[in-house]
């Protein structure tokens, strides 16, 4: 079963996170997560230049600290980086300190004052201790760009069924993304309809 939206829940138990930028107006934030990767990253990265988007990279401090090269030109070209922890552990079977531990770490080849947790699994002692240097950031929609038994044609159609006025969308930078083969065209279709990206504030 996949589930493309956060538990209405989810909201209550983490005040003051971004799920959705509240806002009347057309508005889209682009994210992608589990990079930099050598293949997916530069790929993104040239069909965001040429729609003239910006967009917010949350990345793996392994990958990373692998890839600096790939950090520096998101920076460069004006995107924003997130952290999202060094090695991508699940919040919900990592002890506190050992889950802060791990984001410090990432935090050394990661800039940026955004963290998206994993999986979207923290416990709430992970959050209070995360949100004094962070802004915490989930997502509206999760169109399941990862999954490759799922086609880029269906991630698509969730995407455009689904996108409504503050939408954060979540979407991926590894390996296994499909984002790179229909993000041109969903950038397009939703221009189309009116829709204008923007980074978080």
């Amino acid at each position: 079963m996949r589930i493309f939206r956060p538990f209405l829940a989810s909201g209550w138990l983490f005040p003051g996170a971004l799920f959705r930028i509240k806002t009347g107006e057309k508005l889209l934030c682009i994210t992608f997560d589990d990079g930099p990767n050598q293949i997916s990253t530069p790929a993104i990265l040239k069909t965001l230049e040429e729609q003239n988007i910006k967009a917010l990279f949350f990345c793996k401090g392994e990958n990373a600290e692998r890839y600096p090269h790939l950090i520096q030109r998101i920076l460069k070209e004006g995107h924003l980086t997130g952290n999202h922890s060094y090695s991508h552990p699940d919040g919900w079977f990592t002890g506190v300190k050992q889950y802060t531990d791990d984001v410090e770490k990432a935090a050394k080849y990661i800039p940026g004052r955004y963290f998206r947790p994993p999986y979207g699994r923290l416990k709430i002692g992970q959050y209070l201790k995360l949100r004094s240097c962070y802004k915490i950031v989930f997502w509206d929609i999760m169109p399941y760009d990862f999954d490759n038994t799922f086609s880029r044609e269906e991630t698509l159609g969730v995407l455009l069924r689904l996108i409504r006025p503050g939408s954060v969308i979540a979407l991926h930078d590894s390996e296994m993304s499909s984002s790179p083969l229909f993000l041109d065209s969903f950038i397009r279709e939703a221009r189309g309809r009116g829709y204008k990206f923007i980074l978080p504030e």
